[in-house]
C-alpha cells in the first residue's frame, strides 16, 4: 500500500502526464476545433459568465458524456483524439478532471492553467448568462 499524498502532491503528479494551456493557447485551439468544456458548477456560470462557444458539462458527468464509447455521451464526443480544454474556475479541478479523462483514453485532454479566472483576466470573451449574476458563494475551484 502506498504512503498517502496530499492534494497539491497529486495536482503534480496528474499535471506531469499532459502539458496544461494558458488562457490565449486555449483560445487558438478553441479556433483551431478544441472543444472548450466548462465544468464549473452554475452559481460560477451565473456570477461571472460563460465562454462563448464552450461546452457546458457538470464536472460530475464529465466521464459520462465525452467517453467516445459511451452510451451517455454527447455528440461533440466523437473520438478519443478528440482535443479537449476542461475549464473549471481556478484551474485546480480540471486538472484531476483532464487526468480523469487522460484515463479514458482521451490523450490530448489538457486543461487551462488559471482557469476560466485566466481566461476573463486575459480580456478574452465572456457572455453574460440570461439569469445575471449569482449572490457570491463560496469560490470554486
Amino acid at each position: 500500500m502506498s504512503a498517502p499524498v496530499g492534494i497539491d502532491e497529486l495536482l503534480e503528479r496528474v499535471r506531469a502526464g499532459y502539458t496544461r494551456v494558458d488562457a490565449q493557447e486555449a483560445y487558438a485551439a478553441s479556433r483551431a476545433g478544441a472543444l472548450l468544456v466548462d465544468i464549473r458548477y452554475q452559481a460560477l456560470r451565473e456570477r461571472d459568465g460563460l465562454i462563448p462557444g464552450a461546452l457546458v458539462v457538470e464536472r460530475n458527468e464529465l466521464e459520462w458524456r465525452l467517453d467516445p464509447q459511451g452510451s451517455h455521451r454527447l455528440p461533440e464526443a466523437t473520438s478519443h483524439g478528440l482535443q479537449v480544454v476542461v475549464i473549471c474556475n481556478e484551474g485546480y479541478a480540471s486538472s484531476l478532471a483532464a487526468a480523469s479523462l487522460h484515463a479514458l483514453g482521451l490523450a490530448r485532454a489538457t486543461d487551462l492553467t488559471g482557469g476560466f479566472q485566466a481566461w476573463k483576466s486575459a480580456g478574452l470573451p465572456v457572455t453574460p448568462t440570461d439569469s445575471g449574476p449569482a449572490d457570491s458563494g463560496p469560490l470554486g475551484v
